[in-house]
């Protein structure tokens, strides 16, 4: 038996939603450990296209158990939005194949108002959030400020502490924000409506995965990449969990677990939501360009995404801090215009250059020093081997296997679950 995460290496949004799809085949359960409906895992199938916000990207699989883990946070409303949309597309999704953690943290509509008054307030100086509410949740988690999902079955016990968690949230709301104030009838009437349809989903997923463990395979599947994490991304832009395979286990449920496969996911060239240093950035018609090309734009929220060149150095370290034991490269195909591949592979800090990934505070003076490979002017898609690429293809993969110093496995020509090459 198996366990084996899958991750970003990069600012996320690498196609790690593709790649679970895929390999989820080879997996008997599938577990979302962090994050909330701020992730946008795209899946294209023969079930159509989909945006994945809290779902597993396994839920496309018949006899594949899925699970929201203690380490998400959940948005009962959102979710449910979700489920009967997947449904709506012939998926049955049942307490049989999708599991909810008990103890993962609920996200009220005061957490969204505070995140969008917040982001307001901050004018220039935003981190580009999503505005789902996922900071203010995951910092009340850390304030022991939050309901979890399993308090729901214990209602006296869950008004008594909602009453106090809104006496303390309104004054932040109201005094801080001059924002709308809720009432405790007014939330409970709303979990009332959204969080009694999630009940029978409902359990101790951590006690259901350690019996499983070592008797089946489980995939867990992280939201962004290490570029994002709460303490080795690029903060403060960052999304506020822990996005690396080793947090995996924790937000899992079973802590002890051992991982035996890290696939880290890469895209063929960079891309970025959000704000914060993005070294090898595009501008212009280039950019505009390899954004169309790849039809970059953020599967939650819609935002262009920024796009730049393979950034070798953020890469490198993305690999070390996931500690991948492989690499899936993705959308490899969208580079087939291009006469000339660039790619970042150091950066120049002040005239000095390197090939570390530099402190978040020193960042944004970096510039990327970018070389180039010959491009391969063809149509690969169709490709389903390493040896009907291209050359250039070819020389281009292994280049940055090289320079990362870990196995690509995996290349991704196009958006279908078929379009791939295994290695």
């Amino acid at each position: 038996m198996s366990n084996c995460a899958i991750v970003g290496i990069n600012w996320g949004d690498e196609g790690k939603g593709r790649m679970v799809d895929l390999i989820a085949a080879d997996y008997d359960v599938v577990v979302r450990y962090q994050g909330g409906n701020n992730a946008g895992h795209t899946v294209v199938n023969e079930y159509g296209k989909f945006a994945l916000h809290l779902l597993p990207s396994g839920i496309f699989r018949k006899n594949i158990v899925n699970v929201l883990g203690n380490g998400t946070v959940i948005d009962p409303e959102k979710l449910l939005e979700e489920i009967e949309d997947v449904r709506s597309h012939g998926i049955a999704i049942s307490p049989e194949n999708l599991k909810i953690s008990d103890r993962a943290p609920i996200v009220f509509p005061y957490h969204r108002d505070q995140d969008v008054l917040e982001e307001a307030r901050l004018l220039d100086a935003k981190y580009g959030s999503t505005k789902r509410g996922i900071a203010p949740v995951y910092g009340d988690k850390y304030m022991k400020k939050t309901i979890m999902l399993g308090e729901l079955f214990y209602p006296d016990y869950l008004k008594k502490r909602l009453e106090g968690i809104l006496e303390w949230k309104n004054l932040t709301l109201k005094n801080v924000y001059g924002g709308k104030t809720y009432s405790l009838d007014e939330l409970l009437s709303w979990l009332s409506a959204y969080g009694e349809q999630l009940k029978p989903f409902l359990c101790d997923t951590g006690k259901y995965l350690r019996g499983i463990d070592g008797k089946k395979n489980i995939l867990f599947e992280a939201q962004l990449g290490v570029l994002r994490d709460v303490d080795f991304g690029i903060y403060p832009y960052t999304s506020s969990s822990a996005p690396l395979a080793a947090y995996a286990p924790i937000g899992a449920g079973m802590p002890g677990t051992k991982l035996d496969r890290v696939i880290g996911v890469v895209k063929a060239y960079s891309t970025c939501v959000g704000e914060g240093p993005f070294t090898a950035e595009w501008f212009g018609e280039e950019a505009s360009r390899l954004r169309e090309e790849g039809a970059e734009y953020g599967a939650a929220t819609g935002r262009p995404r920024r796009v730049g060149p393979m950034d070798i150095v953020a890469t490198r370290y993305g690999v070390m801090m996931q500690g991948a034991t492989e690499v899936a490269l993705t959308k490899i195909d969208i580079l087939s215009y291009m006469e000339q591949i660039p790619v970042c592979t150091q950066y120049d800090l002040n005239g000095k250059k390197t090939d570390e990934f530099p402190y978040p505070a020193i960042i944004a003076e970096a510039k990327p020093v970018i070389e180039y490979m010959p491009g391969w002017n063809c149509d690969i898609s169709g490709c389903r081997s390493f040896e009907e690429l291209p050359k250039a293809a070819q020389d281009y993969i292994l280049s940055i296997e090289k320079s990362i110093g870990c196995p690509i496995t995996n290349i991704s020509v196009g958006a279908s679950r078929d379009a791939i090459i295994r290695r």
